[in-house]
């Protein structure tokens, strides 16, 4: 049996974590291609959201949500997408990807075929100001700003 690729390693440049997930900046070309685009992973190997507990539940929808506010605040998408698939690695995990209609895949999912050659050169937002947006954006969504 093959062994987890988010047990084995980080899944990415981390940018934050806790003691029950961690948020990894996506490199490469899907990284160049979609500048912020972020994972949060859970920690231990589970597949489903519903395994977690509540309190885990809603945890982890924080961190999603303050990814998000983030990447709203650092890199002005024209949307962001969130999916958590799982169908390829089932460890569960959110996407967070920053979307400009001029992307390479826009309207489609970044996993289909791309719709136009590629877009514009876009800011890809150092580690340490996406660190700082998501401390910032989970400080906000905890207090409940």
């Amino acid at each position: 049996m093959q062994q987890c690729p988010l047990c084995l390693s980080p899944g990415g440049e981390i940018v934050w974590e806790d003691g029950l997930c961690r948020v990894v900046r996506v490199d490469g070309a899907e990284g160049a291609a979609f500048p912020g685009y972020c994972r949060v992973i859970w920690r231990t190997h589970i597949a489903e959201m519903t395994d977690l507990d509540p309190g885990s539940r809603r945890h982890l929808m924080n961190v999603v949500f303050a990814v998000e506010a983030a990447l709203r605040a650092l890199v002005a998408p024209d949307k962001i997408n969130l999916a958590a698939l799982g169908n390829m690695v089932p460890h569960l995990h959110w996407h967070v990807i920053p979307r400009w209609r001029d992307d390479s895949h826009f309207p489609a999912a970044i996993w289909a075929d791309p719709q136009k050659s590629v877009a514009a050169i876009r800011h890809v937002p150092a580690a340490s100001a996406l660190t700082a947006a998501i401390i910032a954006a989970l400080t906000e969504e905890e207090s409940g700003a």
